[in-house]
């Protein structure tokens, strides 16, 4: 019954590794040292009972997958053995100490890792009043490990053994058997664990079809002119067409700026220094339909020069060319009211093609 309820236990600590993460990133390369103990369960034609063992293993963790181990291990039976002459020696301990080296394959490391393990050793069989024995074993089996600290893990498989007895004097007929070995023991590694380097992610790329850095209606993957000035009309490769610079008034019946009209000078002044298309630029001057038109031709033209000059004295490179329409070019027609006739004062810049 505890043969069964041991190998169980096993088998479905084992079962859990199924839904275990694989981590990111694996730098330990630590030496350890991992003692057992075990619950050996011996086969039929050995004649004895289970027995108990313990022993002690070194070991260094080469790579993510790999673990090399030399261990070494006693155990003990208890019960009788029928010898080759027919005896039976009753009440007899029956002792057995050797060592293997164990070659281990996890398949991902993690608190919770599994394994695969191979060993090859010898071991030494001696039992009271019976010459001793030397054999040649080999092992294979699966396990699990679990990270409680980064210097502590809990560790336990389940291998089968394979002995061929180099002396079958202390055996039924046979040198060689097939037993089942459970282990269960910790593992201290040396030294401090190595850490993961932060990875820094790349930056996403992002869909220039989605963006509109400047809000001129014509998105980042086509626009030649990235730094449009707002409110422009624009042409379809994003380069401006035109724009009225709202609120750009003069003194009455003067070409003098009004204060408010310099501050919003200084912003185009900034614009068309950061867009630095290159393109000759007419600033137009526009007035509504009060006073002569021969007054009101002179008065645009004396007004869009005023611009000209006060943005080239704040920096603008482009060429810049001053042209007064009167009121030629009205926006509302007859301009009767105060409001239609404020709509039809106005200032323009309009780009040129090159």
């Amino acid at each position: 019954m505890i043969k069964k309820q041991l190998i169980a236990l096993a088998l479905t600590g084992m079962s859990v590794m199924s839904s275990t993460v694989q981590a990111e990133e694996f730098l330990d390369n630590r030496w350890y040292v991992a003692p057992f103990g075990s619950y050996v369960l011996p086969d039929g034609n050995r004649g004895v009972n289970d027995g108990w063992a313990a022993g002690l293993g070194v070991g260094k963790i080469l790579n993510e997958h790999f673990n090399v181990e030399l261990r070494g291990f006693y155990q003990q039976h208890s019960g009788f053995e029928k010898l080759n002459n027919g005896a039976v020696t009753e009440g007899n301990h029956w002792n057995m100490a050797g060592g293997t080296a164990d070659l281990q394959y996890y398949l991902f490391r993690d608190k919770l890792s599994p394994y695969a393990v191979l060993g090859v050793g010898a071991m030494e069989n001696w039992m009271k009043g019976i010459d001793n024995g030397v054999s040649i074993i080999g092992e294979a089996g699966v396990g699990a490990t679990y990270e409680v600290l980064d210097n502590l893990l809990l560790r336990s498989d389940i291998r089968y053994r394979y002995t061929n007895d180099m002396n079958a004097t202390l055996h039924s007929g046979t040198n060689q058997h097939n037993d089942m070995v459970v282990n269960v023991g910790v593992v201290i590694p040396f030294g401090e664990k190595a850490k993961p380097v932060a990875k820094v992610e790349e930056p996403k790329q992002v869909d220039c079809s989605t963006l509109d850095d400047d809000h001129d209606g014509v998105n980042n993957c086509v626009d030649k002119c990235p730094n449009t000035m707002a409110g422009s009309k624009v042409s379809p490769d994003g380069c401006p067409i035109s724009v009225e610079l709202r609120g750009v008034q003069f003194k009455v019946d003067s070409a003098v700026l009004t204060e408010n009209a310099k501050h919003i000078l200084d912003g185009v002044a900034q614009d068309l220094i950061a867009a630095s298309l290159g393109k000759d630029i007419e600033v137009q001057g526009h007035t509504s339909s009060e006073g002569s038109n021969a007054h009101n031709m002179k008065l645009s033209q004396r007004r869009s020069q005023s611009v000209v000059n006060y943005l080239k004295a704040h920096g603008v490179k482009d060429k810049l060319i001053a042209k007064g329409y009167g009121e030629t070019q009205l926006k509302i027609s007859p301009d009767k009211t105060e409001a239609q006739r404020a709509v039809n004062r106005r200032v323009e810049l309009h780009w040129f093609e090159n």
